[in-house]
C-alpha cells in the first residue's frame, strides 16, 4: 500500500501508520531479548526447581512398598527378556559335568559341581522374576497424571539442560541483538555526545573502522583455526561475533552518511573525536597494537575471554534488568518519603542517600547500573533540597560507588572466582569497613563544605510523618520478604551473591504487579521522557512498563557488554606490551609495594572497565602482590578502591558519563552556568568531590589496612564472624 494513502489531509502520518512503525522495531528489540533474560532466569533457578519437582515426583507417585521410585517412572520400562521361570533340569542337562578341552588341561580345571550350577540358576531365576515384577509395578502405576506430570518435569530439564549447555550461545545472542539495537540507537557510551553533524559523522566513521577490524580480526582467527586442523567445538559463536560486527560495521556506514535530520551543522574536530564511542577507541587501539606484533587474531581470543565468563555476564544481564524494572517502580521514591518529613540539609541528605544506595548497588551487581536506575532520582531529590547543581552531580555519579564491597555485589564474585586465594565471605566481611570508612569520609567531607547551617525538622512533626510514609514502604518490603519466604521454603534457596540476579528479577516484577494493580503513577525525575508513541512513563500498564524496562535493558547491554569485551581486549594489550613486566617482582619493601600497586592499579581502572581489571589483574598484579607478601584480601580491597575512584575520575569516569546520560544535557549545561562566576572548586565540584573522598579513602585502606594486618594475622580471620555466612 503506497505510504500517501495512509496520509490525512494535511500530509501528516495517520494515527495508525505514526504508532505502528516504532512499536515494531522497538518490540522486535525488546520480545527476543525478554525472552532471552526469561530463559537465563529459567536456568538461573533450573537446578533448584528440578530438584524440587523430583522430589515432589517422588511424594506423589513413589511407591515404596512396592519398590517403585520416581526415576524408574520418568521413561515407559523396558520389558525384561529373561525367562521368569525357567526348566531348571534341563538347563543343568545342557551343561557339560567337566570342562574336558586341552587347553582347560593345561590350567588343571576343577570339575563343576553340580550343585553349585543349580543354585545360581535358582538365583539367576529369582532376580528375573523380581525384575518382571518390578516391571509390572511399574507399568501399574503408569497413570494419566504420572504422564501428565513426568511431560512437565523432563520438559523442564530439557529447557534446564538445553540452557545450561548453551550459556555461551545464549550470551552472544543476548549481545548481537542489544548490540544492534544500541548501535541504531546511537546509544553507544562516549566521553561527549555527539550534538553537531560533524560530531555524528567522525563517531560513526570511527565505528566503521572499528567494526570492520574486529571483522578481520574474528575472521582471521576462525580462519587460522580452520587450518590448524584442531576439534571446534563452537565454530558457529566465532560465526555469530563475525556476523554482528559486520552489521554493526553496515549501520555505522548508513549513520556516517546520514546524520540526524536534528543534529546542528558545524562543529570543532577536536570535540567530535570525544564522542567517538569507548569501545570503537578501544577496538581500534587493540587491534593495532596486536597487528604490530603479527597477532591479527589477537581481539578475538579475548572475545572468547568474555564468552568463558558467560554465566558471570547473563547474571550481569539480569541486574542490569533488575536495575532497569526498579526504575518502572517507586520503590526508591517511597522510600525517600521516610527521610522528606525531617527536612535535611542537602549535605546530611546526601550522606544518607549514599548509606541508602549503597545496599541495592550492591544487589544490581555494579555501580554503574545503579547509577541509570536511580541517579535521575537522587540528582533531583538533592536539588529540592536546595542543594547545588555540581554537588548533586557528584552525589549522583557517587550513587554507585560505595556498595561495590558488599554483598551480594558480582563483582566480589568474579574476584573469588579467579583468585582460590579469597572467599567471597572474607572479601565481603572486610567490605563493611571499607564502605564504613568512605561513607564516613564523605560525610566529613560534605559537613566541611556545608553552606547552610543545620536545620533539622522538630521530631514531633517530622516523626508522624515518617510514620505515614511507612505505610505505603510496608507492601514493599513484605513483598520482597514474601519471595524470599517462598524461594527458601520451596526451593531450599537462599537469597545469597549466587542466588541474587535470578531472584532480584522475580521481586521487582512482583512489586511492578503490586503498583500496577494498585494504580499508581510512576513518580519521575524532571528530565525523565517517555518513549515515543507511548502513553507516558506514568500511565503505563504492566506489560508496557516491562516492555520498557527491557527496552532500556537492551540498550545498556549493548553499551556496557560491548564497552567490557572489548575492556577485557584492551587488558590483553597491556599485558603482551611488556608493562606488567616492568613490575619488579620483589619490592624489598612492602610499603613500596603497596605504593606501586596502588598506582599501577589506579591507572589501569581509569581506561579499563572493572571486569576487565579484575582480569587482568589476576592474571598479572596479583601473583606479584601476593609474593611480596600482601595479605590477598587486603590488595583485593586496594583494588576495589582503586577501581572505584578511577570509575569517578578523568579521562573515562564512566559513572559520571551515566550520571549525564540519566540526568540530561540541559542539567550538565545548567550546572556549569550556575558556577560560572565561582571559584575553582565550585567550578568542578562534581570532579573534586568524590575524587577527593575516594583518595583519602584509598590511602587508608592501603596504609591503613596494611597496619591492620601487621597487628595480628589474626585479625583477618576474624572479619569471617562479622557476617552471618
Amino acid at each position: 500500500m503506497p505510504i500517501a494513502s495512509t496520509m490525512t489531509s494535511d500530509d501528516q502520518p495517520a494515527p495508525a501508520q505514526t504508532f505502528r512503525r516504532p512499536l515494531f522495531g522497538r518490540w522486535l528489540a525488546t520480545l527476543p531479548v525478554f525472552l532471552l533474560l526469561t530463559l537465563t532466569l529459567v536456568i538461573g533457578t533450573g537446578e533448584m526447581l528440578h530438584g524440587q519437582l523430583l522430589r515432589v515426583g517422588e511424594r506423589l507417585f513413589g511407591d515404596p512398598a512396592a519398590g517403585v521410585q520416581y526415576f524408574m517412572l520418568r521413561a515407559d520400562p523396558v520389558t525384561p527378556t529373561c525367562d521368569p521361570a525357567p526348566d531348571i533340569d534341563a538347563l543343568l542337562a545342557r551343561q557339560p559335568a567337566q570342562a574336558s578341552s586341552d587347553i582347560d588341561d593345561l590350567f588343571d580345571v576343577a570339575e563343576v559341581d553340580p550343585q553349585a550350577q543349580r543354585s545360581a540358576l535358582e538365583r539367576a531365576a529369582q532376580l528375573c522374576a523380581q525384575r518382571h515384577t518390578l516391571h509390572a509395578a511399574v507399568v501399574a502405576h503408569m497413570t494419566p497424571e504420572l504422564k501428565l506430570f513426568r511431560s512437565l518435569e523432563t520438559s523442564f530439564f530439557g529447557i534446564f539442560r538445553f540452557g545450561t549447555d548453551n550459556r555461551a550461545l545464549l550470551l552472544l545472542l543476548l549481545i548481537s541483538i542489544a548490540g544492534v539495537t544500541t548501535t541504531l540507537r546511537r546509544h553507544h557510551i562516549s566521553l561527549r555526545p555527539a550534538k553537531t553533524r560533524l560530531d555524528h559523522r567522525v563517531s560513526a566513521a570511527g565505528m566503521v573502522i572499528a567494526n570492520a577490524l574486529l571483522v578481520f580480526s574474528c575472521s582471521h582467527y576462525l580462519h587460522t583455526l580452520l587450518n590448524a586442523d584442531l576439534p571446534l567445538s563452537r565454530p558457529y559463536l566465532n560465526g555469530l561475533w563475525i556476523a554482528l560486527f559486520s552489521c554493526l560495521c553496515l549501520i555505522s556506514a548508513y549513520h556516517l552518511l546520514k546524520p540526524p535530520a536534528d543534529a546542528k551543522p558545524g562543529g570543532n574536530l577536536g570535540l567530535a573525536l570525544l564522542s567517538t564511542p569507548l569501545y570503537a577507541i578501544m577496538a581500534i587501539s587493540s587491534f593495532t597494537s596486536f597487528s604490530l606484533q603479527g597477532h591479527y587474531g589477537g581481539i578475538a581470543i579475548y572475545l572468547g575471554q568474555l564468552v568463558e565468563l558467560s554465566g558471570i555476564f547473563l547474571n550481569l544481564a539480569l541486574f542490569i534488568w533488575a536495575g532497569m524494572l526498579l526504575k518502572q517502580t517507586n520503590v526508591v521514591d517511597r522510600f525517600l518519603d521516610l527521610v522528606r518529613p525531617w527536612r535535611l540539609s542537602p549535605e546530611l541528605l546526601t550522606w544518607i542517600l549514599l548509606i541508602g544506595a549503597a545496599v541495592p548497588t550492591a544487589y544490581t551487581g555494579a555501580s554503574g547500573i545503579f547509577v541509570i536506575a536511580a541517579g535521575a532520582i537522587i540528582y533531583r531529590e538533592v536539588l529540592l533540597s536546595g542543594g547545588r547543581r555540581q554537588f548533586a552531580l557528584a552525589v549522583s555519579a557517587m550513587s554507585g560507588s560505595l556498595g561495590v564491597v558488599l554483598r551480594p555485589c558480582l563483582l566480589i564474585v568474579v574476584v573469588a572466582a579467579l583468585n582460590k586465594q579469597v572467599t567471597t565471605a572474607e572479601l565481603y566481611n572486610w567490605g563493611i569497613a571499607v564502605f564504613v570508612l568512605t561513607s564516613s569520609l564523605f560525610f566529613i567531607a560534605s559537613q566541611v563544605l556545608r553552606q547552610q547551617p543545620i536545620n533539622i525538622a522538630h521530631p514531633r512533626d517530622a516523626i508522624p510523618a515518617m510514620a505515614r510514609a511507612v505505610v505505603p514502604v510496608a507492601p514493599y518490603i513484605l513483598i520482597a520478604i514474601v519471595v524470599v519466604w517462598i524461594y527458601s521454603y520451596l526451593l531450599d534457596t537462599r537469597l545469597n551473591e549466587f542466588t541474587a540476579p535470578v531472584m532480584l528479577p522475580v521481586i521487582l516484577l512482583v512489586v511492578l504487579i503490586f503498583d500496577k494493580l494498585r494504580g499508581e503513577s510512576l513518580v519521575e525525575a524532571p528530565s525523565a521522557r517517555p518513549l515515543e508513541n507511548d502513553q507516558g512513563n506514568s500511565q503505563r500498564n504492566f506489560s508496557q512498563a516491562v516492555g520498557a524496562a527491557t527496552y532500556d535493558t537492551v540498550g545498556h547491554i549493548g553499551a556496557l557488554t560491548l564497552l567490557m569485551a572489548l575492556s577485557v581486549s584492551t587488558g590483553g594489550v597491556i599485558e603482551r606490551s611488556g608493562l606488567m613486566e616492568l613490575i619488579p617482582q620483589d619490592f624489598q619493601s612492602i610499603w613500596l609495594a603497596l605504593t606501586a600497586l596502588m598506582v599501577v592499579l589506579f591507572l589501569i581502572g581509569m581506561v579499563m572497565d572493572a571486569f576487565g581489571v579484575v582480569i587482568l589483574v589476576s592474571a598479572t598484579i596479583a601473583p606479584i602482590a601476593y609474593a611480596n607478601g600482601i595479605h590477598p584480601v587486603h590488595f583485593w580491597m586496594i583494588a576495589l578502591t582503586a577501581m572505584e575512584l578511577a570509575y569517578l575520575s578523568p579521562p573515562v569516569a564512566l559513572n559520571h558519563l551515566l550520571a549525564r546520560q540519566v540526568v540530561g544535557e540541559a542539567e550538565i549545561a545548567a550546572a556549569n552556568e550556575e558556577v560560572r562566576d565561582k571559584g575553582f572548586y565550585y567550578r568542578y565540584e562534581r570532579w573534586i568531590l568524590p575524587m577527593t573522598v575516594m583518595i583519602v579513602a584509598l590511602l587508608i585502606v592501603t596504609y591503613g589496612g596494611e597496619l591492620i594486618v601487621q597487628h595480628g594475622a589474626q585479625t583477618l580471620e576474624v572479619g569471617r564472624s562479622w557476617l552471618p555466612q
